[in-house]
């Protein structure tokens, strides 16, 4: 069965790779010409220091200084998440929605888990996986039980840890991450 799911799973990653580079194509095909870079065009933009850089290539590649061993990978730049087996290789990476406080670079371990609650958006969410907090926030992954995710800078003023995950991702993040599970953040 684990080779079977292995076989799948590498599949399903080909598959989304092609659709995601044909649609990339697509999309660069169809902007008008004069707002197309030329050669040697730059970016005028600075990137936000809060944000670290992404390296050229994959942007689903796991970040470098990420740690060894099996962990659970965040990027608060990539607003993404990667399960990392104990060889090295990554089971899963999949985007994340943060919350409104993020979690300081540093390696963490999951402390507790729900299987259902409501969020402190007041939202009902499964697979709450927790792994530290900021000043009283409670800092975790889970997935709306609706599926929905916040949209980034809107909703309310109250303080958030949720990372938002959709609900296959949040399933496959709790078969994962069981207590004590590795979780290094990175910038």
């Amino acid at each position: 069965m684990a080779r079977s799911s292995s076989v799948c799973v590498a599949a399903l990653t080909a598959a989304a790779v092609a659709t995601v580079g044909f649609l990339a194509y697509r999309a660069q095909a169809t902007v008008p010409r004069d707002l197309r870079g030329g050669p040697g065009a730059t970016a005028s933009a600075a990137p936000s220091p809060s944000r670290a850089p992404r390296e050229e290539g994959d942007p689903r590649a796991l970040p470098g200084g990420s740690g060894t061993g099996e962990r659970v990978v965040y990027s608060l730049g990539g607003d993404r998440v990667w399960l990392v087996s104990a060889g090295g290789r990554v089971e899963a990476t999949f985007p994340v929605t943060p919350g409104t406080v993020d979690p300081p670079p540093g390696t963490y371990a999951v402390t507790s888990r729900s299987k259902a609650v409501t969020g402190t958006d007041g939202v009902p969410v499964e697979h709450v996986v927790r792994f530290t907090s900021v000043d009283g926030v409670v800092i975790g992954f889970s997935a709306a039980v609706d599926g929905a995710t916040p949209e980034p800078g809107t909703g309310t003023a109250v303080k958030t840890g949720g990372i938002r995950e959709s609900r296959a991702d949040g399933a496959t993040m709790w078969t994962f991450a069981t207590i004590g599970q590795k979780v290094v953040v990175v910038p």
